[in-house]
């Protein structure tokens, strides 16, 4: 008979999501408890599937926790577990370091913490011996490859390896424990059990090394069912469990010149992507785009066509607009602009007054006093490295020259 597991990683229980109660505190109700509700998901699914184990490779936790509540639904997802006779296999990952009830949380006997130092549990089960393998950190910091820490691989056994890395590197991801995929093929191992990176992966070669993603979060959401077959073969499966996806929605507008075909169009990119969404709930940020005579007016009522997208949102069922971003810009005619004194002005600021270094230099310091203002977790959104905020400020800058002249074309609209 089968040895069957559920891999998954990146949990980030009670993760906050700040950004998205500043713009709609109705949506962060619904999803506020979402990392929970995915770790209830994966709980289910490895009891209606009866699964052997439950394997979490990483970031169960989201960083510098103290909330018992925290601590008390997790035991009792465990307990579950537990009183159902299905194993747990965890390592602590950079944000798990950072855990202060990662230390002091008493979980049942069937869940297995790996320590800082490596360690292997055989399971026997119809014959058939498994070897798990697990190393945690002990720090948030890990610059170095942990591989080479692992015991080597038990013979005449299935050999599974939990480790959390971002591997080669990935962007938005920083560098922990970092290795690579051909070394984890060689090892001897039949499965990697990975975590950190958000996105799941499926690295083919001679083992089955799996990086699942995360269960709830900004990428399409999965945690995968695994099962290591009689013949020691390794089959994988993938399984939903999110209650919310997020998605980038584009919608172009070139040519559109009425308000209610804009918010059609809209209607239309956010049916066609309901229907991919397989999680309960779509949250969609709107990226509008292309040349069309309502560009003005666009960036005008942006808060206006924000609310006609919602309203329309609502009607598709379990569908939410995050953000909505404009990229629209009014037409050409016989290849030259039009002959707008709004339009040259706003082409003006746009190419020579926020091009100079000493009006930049400016934004960019009255930026930084802004986010300083701010607590560090929320900050994330003008970038993660300088690179990053510098794009911030130049599309803060373009975004704020186009609204300008959005504003004076209405005036001008309004006064003819």
């Amino acid at each position: 008979m089968a040895f069957r597991f559920v891999h998954t990683a990146d949990i980030h229980l009670d993760s906050p999501l700040r950004s998205l109660s500043l713009r709609n505190p109705e949506l962060a109700g619904l999803i506020g408890d979402a990392t929970r509700q995915a770790l209830v998901n994966i709980v289910d699914l490895c009891l209606d599937e009866q699964v052997d184990a439950l394997v979490i490779a990483g970031d169960l936790y989201d960083g510098d926790q103290t909330s018992m509540k925290t601590a008390r639904f997790l035991a009792a997802q465990m307990e579950r577990l537990h009183q159902a006779g299905i194993a747990v296999f965890k390592i602590r990952g950079n944000h798990d370091a950072l855990s202060k009830i990662t230390q002091e949380l008493v979980l049942p006997p069937s869940v297995k913490v790996f320590g800082e130092r490596a360690d292997a549990v055989d399971i026997r089960k119809d014959g058939l011996t498994i070897a798990i393998h697990g190393l945690s950190f002990s720090k948030p910091q890990a610059p170095e490859s942990l591989l080479p820490k692992y015991k080597p691989p038990v013979a005449d056994a299935v050999n599974i390896g939990i480790m959390h890395t971002s591997l080669a590197g990935a962007p938005g991801h920083d560098a922990y424990a970092p290795c690579n995929v051909a070394d984890l093929h060689a090892s001897g191992f039949a499965y990697w059990a990975l975590g950190h990176i958000h996105q799941r992966t499926d690295h083919k070669g001679a083992a089955t090394v799996i990086m699942p993603g995360m269960p709830q979060g900004r990428d399409i959401n999965e945690a995968g069912e695994k099962t290591v077959g009689d013949d020691r073969s390794v089959r994988v499966e993938e399984r939903l469990t999110s209650i919310a996806e997020f998605r980038r929605i584009g919608v172009d507008l070139s040519g559109v010149d009425e308000w209610r075909d804009a918010v059609d169009a809209i209607e239309r990119a956010l049916r066609a992507d309901r229907q991919l969404t397989r999680s309960p709930h779509l949250v969609a940020r709107l990226r509008i785009t292309g040349a069309t005579p309502l560009a003005w007016q666009l960036r005008r009522d942006a808060d206006l066509l924000q609310e006609e997208a919602s309203h329309r949102a609502e009607h598709l069922g379990r569908t939410w607009i995050e953000k909505l971003e404009l990229a629209v810009s009014p037409p050409a005619a016989g290849g030259q602009a039009i002959a707008d004194p709004v339009i040259e002005l706003g082409e003006l600021m746009r190419d020579d007054v926020i091009g100079r270094p000493g009006f930049r230099d400016d934004i960019r310091q009255m930026v930084r006093e802004l986010l300083d203002e701010l607590p560090p977790e929320s900050r994330r959104f003008a970038g993660q490295d300088e690179a990053a905020f510098d794009a911030f400020v130049d599309e803060l800058l373009r975004e704020g020259t186009d609204d300008i002249a959005a504003r004076m074309k209405a005036m001008e609209h309004e006064q003819s």
